[in-house]
């Protein structure tokens, strides 16, 4: 990859991946080791709409992901629309769906599972009560995902005795690029004002995310981590960290906090980082913020319309560490 003030190389690249030609972005790594390639997809925000005609084309994809046999696949939340019922059925096809996948499938919730639950359309749900649900049953296996073949997490209701109500929040490590997910999610992290109780989560959820991010870039930066990545399902940049959308709890951002951590952390640790989310469904890449952390690459995943997924190729040997590009649904064609 050419340097950062070669913008029209970048954008070529982008533009590239997004009609499947070339990789949609790649990252710089310091010094050569011995770490080995490897390759893991993600996807997120699928799938959404009539199960009669949403399942079959997002059953073919896990199976051509099941194909690529990638060390992990991450989804990234959204595993329904917003106005799908938020049913026990509903939430356990989903769950059903994750455990098919071969390699490890690790999980990040959003929104769409629990937060914006209380909408008529998805069936007048309590969001707390469906936050509960998910951690229940999503996370019971204990310090591993999900998948066929899981593998060992660290998780923050382990590693941290003041956050033990947050299994969701995982980390693990595979040749030498540190993976992070935290549990920040659309609809202005549920930073609402339908509740007083809804307020309280946010803060509670915000602080624990905030603690792990922190722990994560730590351990990596002691570890002299070649590369990291952290996976969430909120777009954080539609409305920005310091503002957020007219229902927002005054207006304030539910992204903030994280996202200032997130600036300071990354900067700190000056090698490759990865965002992945979702949230949007629109597949592009930027760097957030080229000031204040250049080494951060934002990657969006597609969304339920085309259905599709992300293969990441990563390989800290070489000068470009993740080589991202489309998985097109061959079941859908678009």
């Amino acid at each position: 990859m050419g340097p950062m003030s070669n913008s029209a190389s970048f954008l070529r690249k982008c533009l590239g991946a997004l009609f499947g030609a070339t990789a949609l972005f790649v990252l710089t790594a310091g010094a050569a080791s011995a770490d080995k390639p490897f390759t893991f997809v993600a996807l997120g925000d699928m799938p959404y709409g009539e199960p009669a005609k949403v399942y079959p084309p997002f059953k073919a994809l896990i199976g051509q992901i099941n194909a690529l046999k990638p060390a992990f696949t991450i989804h990234v939340g959204d595993t329904k629309s917003g106005s799908t019922p938020c049913s026990d059925r509903m939430l356990l096809d989903q769950l059903d769906f994750m455990n098919s996948f071969d390699a490890p499938l690790v999980y990040t919730p959003g929104d769409n599972e629990w937060t914006d639950c209380h909408r008529w359309t998805a069936g007048r749900f309590d969001p707390i009560e469906r936050l509960a649900f998910l951690r229940k049953h999503y996370f019971s296996r204990g310090p591993q995902s999900l998948g066929r073949a899981p593998m060992k997490l660290e998780r923050q209701s382990d590693m941290m005795r003041e956050f033990t109500g947050y299994p969701e929040n995982t980390r693990f490590v595979k040749e030498g690029v540190h993976f992070i997910t935290a549990h920040v999610v659309g609809s202005n992290n549920n930073f609402q004002v339908r509740d007083r109780r809804a307020i309280a989560e946010f803060f509670a959820r915000d602080e624990a995310n905030v603690a792990w991010l922190n722990a994560g870039f730590e351990g990596a930066v002691a570890a002299k981590a070649k590369a990291l990545v952290l996976a969430i399902h909120a777009d954080m940049f539609t409305t920005g960290f310091f503002r957020a959308k007219k229902e927002a709890f005054s207006g304030a951002s539910g992204f903030k906090r994280f996202g200032d951590a997130l600036i300071k952390a990354a900067a700190a640790f000056k090698k490759p980082v990865l965002l992945i989310y979702g949230d949007s469904h629109k597949y592009k890449a930027t760097r957030p913020f080229p000031e204040k952390a250049p080494n951060v690459v934002a990657l969006q995943v597609f969304g339920a319309k085309q259905m599709h997924a992300v293969k990441v190729m990563v390989d800290t040997n070489k000068p470009e560490v993740f080589d991202i590009r489309p998985i097109k649904n061959k079941a859908l064609g678009n």
